[in-house]
């Protein structure tokens, strides 16, 4: 049991670590030279780390990065916010713990208005629950500070920093917000109005770090991400 609550702590550790590493080489190459397909090749990786960021720190908010040591948890999970998208870590959670309360329903934050169900409009009203002025303030100040004190061309930044978070929010919209938990043609069937992704292990990663296999975390929350894949073999073994 120890070693299930330190792997949490490891696999945050490791993630931060690729992803400080990724970013660090990224800035510091001449983009002038380089052909375009590596361009976006970088970008598509730092997007899909972006991603592993943002879902650290999900697990962060229910304690599952050090589940023994939740002042360690928390200060793990907050400084992924933050360098994710300088959100506020204890708002962030109190917010998803009241999607965990009332999932799908008109009070949810991560839910659409009850009128604009399609992709698009529910992502910009579900941003504007969790965005602010002052947030895009700090991280148009930030993104000039780094460019200025520390050199990094705008270009590097752009390609490897800004579009990459970006569209990982797109990512995580679709598949840990829009495909669970859109209503199905038959209406809902269970008290999370939550379904899984049908993708094998490997895509359900690729795609978003386990998070589409979305029951599975709203039956057992305090798993973390890379623990939801048994809990979904376990379950699908379980309804067979």
């Amino acid at each position: 049991m120890r070693q299930g609550k330190d792997r949490g702590l490891w696999v945050a550790l490791s993630l931060i670590s690729i992803w400080a590493t990724s970013t660090a080489i990224l800035f510091s190459l001449d983009l002038t030279n380089l052909p375009s397909w590596v361009k976006f090749v970088g970008f598509a990786w730092q997007m899909f780390l972006y991603v592993g960021l943002f879902v650290t720190a999900h697990d962060g908010m229910h304690g599952s990065i050090a589940p023994s040591n939740r002042p360690l948890n928390d200060a793990i999970g907050s400084f992924v916010l933050f360098v994710y998208a300088m959100f506020p870590f204890g708002k962030m959670r109190q917010m998803h713990d009241l999607h965990h309360d009332i999932p799908a329903r008109i009070g949810d934050p991560d839910f659409h208005n009850g009128k604009r169900k399609n992709f698009f409009a529910w992502y910009f009203n579900f941003m504007q629950n969790y965005w602010s002025w002052l947030r895009l303030i700090l991280l148009i100040s930030t993104f000039h500070a780094v460019h200025r004190v520390l050199g990094v061309p705008e270009s590097n930044l752009s390609w490897f920093w800004v579009f990459p978070s970006v569209m990982s929010s797109f990512q995580l919209f679709l598949f840990g917000t829009f495909l669970p938990h859109r209503e199905p043609q038959n209406g809902y069937i269970n008290e999370s109005r939550a379904t899984s992704t049908p993708f094998s292990e490997f895509w359900s990663f690729i795609s978003c770090y386990h998070f589409g296999y979305h029951e599975e975390h709203h039956d057992l929350p305090h798993l973390g991400w890379w623990q939801l894949p048994a809990a979904r073999r376990q379950g699908v073994e379980g309804r067979g």
